[in-house]
């Protein structure tokens, strides 16, 4: 609170630079962003306010000022500053997000950006799309806000996820189901038109080495499985198998060292066509997405071979964009 009486106000400029300071100290990887941050938490104004006012040496009552050194003495322990605050910026949103769910990444805004392009180009009027493992329920709600006539479904296995996706889902008119994305119901078959998902993917061995990560985004939502960690990116493509329509579109995001063992698998199956790697804005191969065949072209491309399908012909590289979202 800015004002208060004389004998209990702190001046805002030393509690910024300080916090600073300390943050610094502690190795957090943008002390005066998060400072910044924290302080127009703490006084429930912009970013750019908060620093205007500290700029002019405003006080502030000595409460605030220990909430806000508190919250500052958590952030150099590390915990997360989406913890703190409560919210985590994706794209036009901001989500709830705190303990038990994945924080959602920048590099995740070009995935959905790539589902928003491939919908706006499809010619379906309400375009039925599912998020499989949706954590905060960031794609899911940012594809819902950002092309209403999409009807958006979302899946999620986490009891503690699944709380905060329902925060997040529940004004954009998001169905949020509770279950395994490896295990789909049988009456969704052929019912997708677009199946979209950031599943867990770090293989058991690559432990995060950012201390945020490793110690508060859930394991959960981190480890694919298996010792390549593709279980779960793997059971993604089976489940998008059975849940598209008939030229139905995926895109699933994953580790860059995973994009040539996954676009294989894609190559590699006869239910799948038009196999795309997708750069995110760094160069990375950072997802992939793939066409369903029509149920009856699969079968008639099963009798005929290899070289029927000549984007599975071995030895063939998917095409490669220049971005997500082109």
């Amino acid at each position: 609170m800015i004002g208060g009486g004389a004998e209990t106000q702190t001046a805002l400029d030393d509690l910024l630079r300080a916090a600073v300071d300390r943050l610094t100290a502690a190795q957090v990887p943008s002390p005066r962003a998060d400072a910044e941050l924290l302080l127009a938490h703490v006084l429930g104004e912009g970013r750019g306010r908060a620093v205007a006012l500290a700029l002019v040496g405003s006080p502030v009552d000595d409460p605030t000022a220990a909430r806000y050194e508190s919250l500052v003495d958590e952030r150099t322990r590390r915990v997360p500053l989406q913890h703190l605050t409560g919210l985590a910026p994706f794209r036009g949103l901001e989500l709830r997000v705190g303990p038990g769910v994945f924080i959602p990444r920048p590099e995740t805004e070009q995935v959905a950006q790539a589902v928003l392009d491939h919908l706006r180009s499809q010619p379906t009027a309400s375009p039925r799309v599912i998020d499989l493992g949706t954590g905060s329920g960031a794609l899911a709600a940012s594809i819902a806000a950002e092309h209403p006539p999409a009807e958006v479904h979302a899946v999620e296995l986490s009891d503690q996820a699944a709380a905060w996706a329902e925060e997040n889902l529940t004004p954009h008119g998001v169905t949020l189901h509770r279950g395994d994305l490896r295990r789909v119901p049988e009456e969704w078959q052929a019912s997708f038109d677009v199946v979209v998902s950031n599943p867990p993917y770090i293989p058991p061995h690559m432990v995060p080495t950012e201390i945020e990560v490793r110690e508060h985004d859930p394991g959960l939502a981190l480890y694919g499985g298996g010792a390549d960690g593709l279980e779960m990116p793997l059971a993604v493509v089976e489940a998008a198998a059975s849940l598209l329509i008939d030229g139905g579109w995926m895109i699933m995001e994953h580790a860059e060292a995973q994009a040539p063992a996954i676009a294989d698998r894609l190559l590699a199956d006869r239910r799948f066509a038009q196999v795309r790697t997708h750069q995110d804005l760094t160069g990375r191969d950072r997802a992939t997405s793939a066409l369903r065949l029509r149920r009856a072209d699969q079968d008639l491309d099963r009798g005929r071979g290899d070289a029927a399908r000549p984007d599975t012909a071995r030895g063939h590289r998917p095409s490669s964009g220049t971005g997500m979202g082109e």
